[in-house]
């Protein structure tokens, strides 16, 4: 846990922005490889234009996600911390939501379908949540609740963790999703392997990052609790997983729709 690389002069060099920038050019690359090697070459190019959009929107996505719906007690307060994004404070569900946005709006002007291009998404998208969850363990935040006994993550003084809660051990919540998000990226690399309507897998990717995303929040000790003792990563979930389900029966729709009219055209032909 290492808030800064180094300072050049005055100006610290924050682990959790190099980290947070990292993450996004390797899943990114990542991106870039895959359509390579799936003789999806065609898309690289929107891709290549496509990665600044998506880096701004996603950021802009993740800033308000986290400012009004996780932590809006604190930047009501001190507003002028609003834009200081450089000391962290973004929510991955709402960088997602940002990115989707931005990336269908891409797609419409270009006119390229926009679901094919969040397939290839989905398995850059959880790398760079992996390693974006490294940023939040280096910067001392993301951190969990109590564990009650000597297992758990002892967080230094000066932190916001020991801050609140003093010398006991925290569990490793945002260590464990990082780890989860490359078990669910295997997964998906296994799914690849085989072939799905379009859309699913990242529909696949919707559903399984927020259910592991919903049960590891009971874990968290750093997040406001609600209705239910949810707090606001839990109660984006619950609606990302019904969006995910409700697309992914639209899309197994759309494509026996297809498949149907393309039976019935070739009796016809015959």
């Amino acid at each position: 846990m290492h808030k800064y690389w180094f300072h050049i002069g005055s100006f610290p060099v924050r682990s959790y922005s190099t980290l947070f920038l990292l993450a996004f050019l390797l899943g990114l690359g990542f991106t870039i490889y895959l359509a390579k090697v799936e003789n999806k070459a065609k898309y690289i190019p929107a891709w290549l234009d496509l990665g600044p959009i998506l880096f701004f929107g996603g950021v802009i996505g993740a800033r308000i996600w986290q400012v009004f719906f996780f932590d809006w007690s604190f930047y009501s307060q001190h507003p002028g911390q609003i834009i200081a994004v450089w000391h962290g404070g973004l929510s991955i569900q709402g960088g997602v939501v940002g990115a989707i946005i931005t990336g269908f709006i891409y797609a419409r002007i270009k006119k390229i379908p926009f679901w094919a291009l969040a397939d290839m998404s989905a398995p850059g998208l959880l790398l760079a949540q992996s390693i974006g969850r490294d940023a939040d363990f280096m910067n001392g935040s993301a951190y969990g609740s109590p564990t009650g006994s000597n297992f758990g993550v002892l967080y230094p003084v000066g932190t916001l963790a020991r801050l609140q809660y003093g010398n006991h051990p925290l569990w490793p919540a945002m260590l464990w999703e990082g780890q989860a998000d490359i078990i669910l990226l295997g997964i998906l690399m296994i799914l690849k392997l085989r072939h799905w309507p379009v859309g699913w897998l990242f529909v696949y990717y919707m559903i399984s990052y927020n259910i592991v995303r919903f049960f590891l929040e009971m874990l968290r000790g750093d997040s406001p609790r609600f209705l239910f003792h949810w707090d606001a990563a839990q109660w984006t979930a619950i609606p990302m997983v019904a969006a995910g389900l409700i697309a992914g029966l639209w899309l197994w729709l759309a494509e026996r729709k297809k498949k149907t009219d393309g039976q019935s055209d070739a009796v016809t032909d015959a």
